[in-house]
């Protein structure tokens, strides 16, 4: 009964709550993480939120920082965190196979520079989740290895691409978990599983280790249980990184306000969206405006063509980053090839999905003599008026506040026969890859049993902001976990 006890209350701890009680030395942290590994022993069959899990590793470490905290050394905020990792993040020593048959065999040679922060603040890795081939899809139904589940629901889909990331950390197999975004992977499926989800501002966080997709797009992040916690593990893994020259160094402006001035896009409340989802998120806003803040409708024109533009712009990058995968330097080579042709067409036609195939061709097509300047560079310019958007909005208020998501979390099989369907998934979230900006996704209400939530988006480099405007918004002290 005792040990019950244990599991139940140390699943439900935030960040904070466990650095206090290992700190306090009310629990271990080799205690901490066997109750998580317990978790997803119990639950990964059903779920099926992890596609690697490294007991023997994450305990070994777990005991190394109850050492230092017997030997009374002062340690970092991470220390003796569990943590769940995205399998397209490398781990040295761990499997590292984009969720692809092509990479199914594939152990990472060595850490991703947040991999490397996270070592360093005593974090204790669990193992690698499961997500959508290649980081390509809204549902985590295109792994090669099986669909994750939505711990709120289990006939429906957690989102995706980091659909393994956000589940384990809603079902309580981990405090905190890093993903990727492209397009909306990390916030989407925070919003259909109910946790908090951050996509920093693109160059905030270093990509060095983390497979590339759409390469001007892609930023690693993170999803938790609560505004603060994500804000300990942004902090961890945030900064300029010499291996990526995209990354920046730059100070938070942690000036903290009474009221907030937020700008709500007529653009993001559409036909066609639930109502339910309108509905509650327009009544959070409106509880936001209660508190004193200002609250003003704000358009974004060139909203209606960010689909089209994002997803020329994200193939074409696709097709040339996954050019390597070639079945010559590493990962799945077809035995059966007679020549150096059979061996690229066999081993990518095995290897890869049909999603990552299909986005393939397109970005081959877009890129191909005689398309480049009627797609590719007409999407570049268009994405330069979507920055150019969000630049003029932001010179009248602090923040955007928008859906995240037109629907509520769907079934499994609804819709991964109707790609143009999926894509349409993220239709609130891919302006912000294009536009570079920051935005954290939170739970804001129910409906039903199904989680809802809101986005709030800020200004370059300006995380500091969309946090404190978060911590209005959602008054809980933790999201509700499963």
């Amino acid at each position: 009964m005792r040990f019950e006890l244990i599991i139940m209350d140390l699943t439900d701890l935030t960040i904070k709550e466990a650095r206090q009680g290992l700190d306090a030395k009310k629990f271990s942290a080799v205690e901490l993480t066997k109750v998580h590994l317990d978790r997803i022993e119990k639950a990964n069959e059903g779920m099926f939120a992890f596609l690697s899990v490294v007991p023997e590793a994450a305990l070994a470490r777990a005991k190394t920082i109850d050492q230092k905290i017997s030997n009374g050394d002062e340690l970092p905020s991470l220390a003796g965190i569990p943590m769940a990792i995205k399998d397209n993040i490398m781990v040295d020593g761990l499997p590292c196979t984009s969720a692809s048959l092509i990479l199914e065999n594939y152990v990472a040679p060595y850490d991703a520079t947040v991999i490397k922060k996270l070592k360093n603040q005593g974090a204790v890795i669990l193992g690698k989740t499961n997500m959508d081939e290649f980081a390509m899809g809204s549902s985590t139904e295109n792994s090669a290895f099986g669909v994750t589940r939505n711990p709120r629901d289990l006939e429906r889909v957690p989102g995706g691409s980091s659909g393994g990331s956000a589940a384990a950390v809603a079902a309580r197999q981990c405090l905190a978990s890093l993903g990727s975004d492209t397009g909306g992977s990390i916030r989407q499926p925070a919003c259909f599983c109910g946790v908090v989800g951050l996509k920093p501002t693109y160059g905030a966080v270093s990509r060095y280790g983390c497979t590339a997709f759409a390469s001007s797009l892609d930023q690693i992040g993170l999803l938790a249980k609560t505004m603060e916690d994500a804000q300990t593990v942004f902090d961890a893994i945030r900064g300029q990184d010499p291996m990526d020259s995209t990354s920046v160094d730059f100070c938070l402006q942690k000036e903290e306000k009474q009221k907030y001035r937020v700008g709500v896009p007529k653009e993001y409340f559409i036909q066609g969206m639930d109502p339910q989802i309108q509905d509650l998120v327009k009544q959070s806003i409106a509880d936001f405006k209660r508190q004193g803040n200002e609250v003003v409708e704000i358009s974004l024109p060139h909203t209606e063509y960010a689909l089209a533009c994002y997803y020329i712009i994200a193939t074409s990058e696709a097709s040339a980053n996954l050019a390597r995968f070639d079945g010559i330097r590493y990962g799945y080579s077809a035995k059966s090839a007679k020549n150096i042709n059979d061996i690229y067409l066999e081993s990518r036609g095995h290897g890869f999905g049909a999603e990552v195939r299909r986005r393939i061709m397109l970005g081959t097509y877009v890129l191909s003599a005689g398309y480049y300047d009627a797609y590719y560079v007409r999407a570049q310019k268009v994405r330069a008026l979507i920055k150019q958007d969000f630049d003029h909005a932001f010179k009248k208020v602090d923040a955007i506040i928008a859906p995240v998501s037109p629907t509520l979390p769907f079934k499994i099989g609804e819709k991964i026969d109707d790609p143009l369907q999926m894509y349409l998934a993220d239709i609130f979230t891919i302006s912000i890859n294009l536009a570079g900006v920051p935005s954290l996704a939170l739970p804001c209400a129910k409906a039903g049993d199904l989680p809802v939530g809101l986005q709030i988006i800020g200004k370059h480099f300006d995380e500091a902001t969309i946090f404190e405007i978060g911590k209005k918004i959602y008054n809980g002290n933790t999201v509700e976990t499963q």
